[in-house]
């Protein structure tokens, strides 16, 4: 029985003992995977450190080598901050060097002028000590003629005594009546010796004040002489040999074509060997054409893409000719001071004739006059320099804005400040509005001066020009116009027109009316051709 009880408590036993052992190896073995696992854990967090250790240390040579690099790349800095420095003093060296040279050119200029300034003094010096002989011989005249006259006197008193004598003793007078019969009879001969001498004296003073402003002008006219103008509207350009005719001529004319449209001058090309006309009456557009022309034949290629680009450099050229031009004036005539965009202005007028005279030569020669006059009457000599300069500047945009020359001219000096005076010899030298100073006369006698000298003028030429440019403003009223030009001089106009604004059929019509509105407007001699030309472009770049 009681075996029967141990057996199964001692199973029981074994179970729990073996239960135990295994648990007990079980767990050990767990224990030993996790002590390896935290070995393998504290092994790379290790690794972890030393890696990170190292890049520290990479990083802190890395920043190292940077601010090394820095440094240095501010040493290279700070040297090419000192060489530019240097060269900026260099520059500024140069730059004040040349200011230096500059004013010394500029003293020496006006040390010049003063010595001619000098000369002009010294001459009229000699003139009013001439003046003075003459007045001091007139005084001693007066004197004697006072001496005489006072001898006439006393012997006229001796003539009154004995007459009144003899009255006296003839009439039986008192004295008192023939004291006034005497002096009745001495005023009457005493008025008109005094109206003789009064009439002698204003035909003498008249006499004089013509002959002083006959020798001011004629002084005026010898300082400033000038050439007679001869203006054309033609320019001749010299080929290198025949075969260039027919490069600029081009496939089936398209050169010319491209040439006259972009110049709006007519280029004729006939028999006369080695050369080729450019026709036009606006001097502005032939001396474009004329430097554009003798540029393409130099070069030698020639096609509408290349007369375009070297048209647009001709262009540029001629318009800072036209600034050095006015420039040019200025310094001929001593005016320092003016605005540029006037002084622009004022320049074109090389390109512009009045009646066949050259405006800015004439402006010139009106200065040069004025200005002399002005200087022997005692008036401001560079106030009417510079009215006489700027009297006709008007005409240099009368083409482009409506109105007369003088009232272009009046607008144009008040826009840039000009003084009163100025402005006014300008509104008044052709009579529109009185003269408010001697200037003014000045101005318009040195400009009747100038345009009054053998050949200066021609009227046939103003006139046709003024037809030509009546030409093109009647076609460029019309909406859609581009550039108009009149060629052939004057048979035939070219309307360039905008080809997004007037279509292929409108053109027709477009003629027709420019045609109808010249028939209107204009008298000329024979047939005026009207073309009108639609271009379109369509351009592309490959890269």
């Amino acid at each position: 029985m009681i075996s029967k009880f141990l057996i199964p408590v001692a199973i029981a036993i074994i179970s729990i003992i073996v239960g135990v052992v295994v648990g007990y190896s079980i767990r050990k073995r767990i224990w030993e995977k996790r002590a390896q696992n935290a070995q393998n854990d504290a092994d790379h967090i290790l690794t972890e450190a030393k890696a990170r250790v190292d890049a520290a240390k990479t990083e802190v040579n890395a920043q190292k080598q940077a601010a090394d690099a820095i440094k240095q790349s501010a040493q290279n800095t700070k040297k090419e901050k000192i060489l530019e420095a240097q060269e900026q003093i260099q520059d500024y060296r140069q730059k004040v060097e040349d200011e230096l040279n500059d004013k010394r050119d500029k003293i020496a200029r006006d040390q010049n002028r003063l010595t001619q300034r000098e000369d002009t003094l010294d001459h009229k010096n000699s003139l009013l000590k001439e003046k003075e002989d003459d007045l001091t011989k007139k005084d001693e005249q007066l004197e004697q003629k006072q001496t005489e006259l006072a001898a006439k006197l006393q012997k006229a008193d001796e003539l009154v005594e004995q007459t009144t004598q003899k009255l006296y003793e003839v009439a039986h007078l008192d004295k008192e009546q023939a004291k006034k019969l005497v002096l009745d009879q001495l005023a009457d001969e005493l008025v008109k010796e005094r109206a003789e001498l009064i009439s002698n004296s204003n035909q003498e003073v008249k006499a004089k004040a013509d002959h002083y402003a006959r020798k001011i002008i004629i002084d005026a006219i010898q300082s400033s002489s000038a050439d007679t103008v001869a203006e054309t509207t033609v320019s001749v350009v010299d080929l290198p040999n025949e075969e260039m005719k027919g490069r600029i001529i081009g496939r089936e004319g398209r050169n010319i074509r491209s040439f006259e449209a972009l110049t709006g001058v007519d280029l004729i090309i006939d028999d006369t060997p080695k050369v080729v006309t450019l026709s036009g009456f606006d001097a502005i557009r032939r001396e474009i054409a004329k430097r554009a022309m003798e540029r393409l034949i130099k070069d030698g290629r020639i096609h509408p893409a290349r007369i375009e680009e070297t048209v647009d450099k001709a262009r540029k050229e001629v318009n800072d000719d036209i600034y050095e031009a006015g420039e040019s004036a200025l310094m001929e005539l001593g005016i320092h001071k003016m605005n540029p965009e006037l002084v622009k202005i004022l320049g074109r007028l090389k390109y512009r004739t009045s009646y066949g005279q050259n405006v800015l030569g004439h402006s010139i020669e009106v200065a040069k006059l004025a200005g002399t006059m002005a200087a022997e009457l005692g008036l401001n000599e560079k106030l009417a320099v510079r009215a006489g300069l700027l009297h006709d500047i008007g005409k240099a945009v009368d083409h482009d804005i409506e109105g007369s020359h003088v009232e272009i001219g009046v607008e144009l000096t008040r826009k840039y400040h000009e003084p009163d005076v100025v402005v006014n010899a300008i509104a008044a030298h052709h009579g529109d509005v009185p003269k408010l100073s001697f200037i003014a006369e000045l101005v318009v006698a040195a400009d009747t001066i100038s345009s009054a000298r053998p050949g200066a003028r021609s009227e046939s030429l103003e006139n046709y020009i003024r037809r030509l440019t009546d030409l093109e403003q009647i076609a460029n009223r019309y909406d859609g116009v581009k550039q108009a030009y009149a060629i052939q001089a004057g048979r035939e106009v070219r309307v360039m027109v905008e080809p997004d604004k007037i279509s292929d059929d409108r053109i027709t019509v477009l003629a027709r009316d420019i045609r109808n509105q010249i028939e209107k407007e204009l008298d000329y001699p024979g047939n005026i051709k009207i073309t009108v030309i639609r271009e379109k472009r369509a351009v592309s770049i490959a890269k």
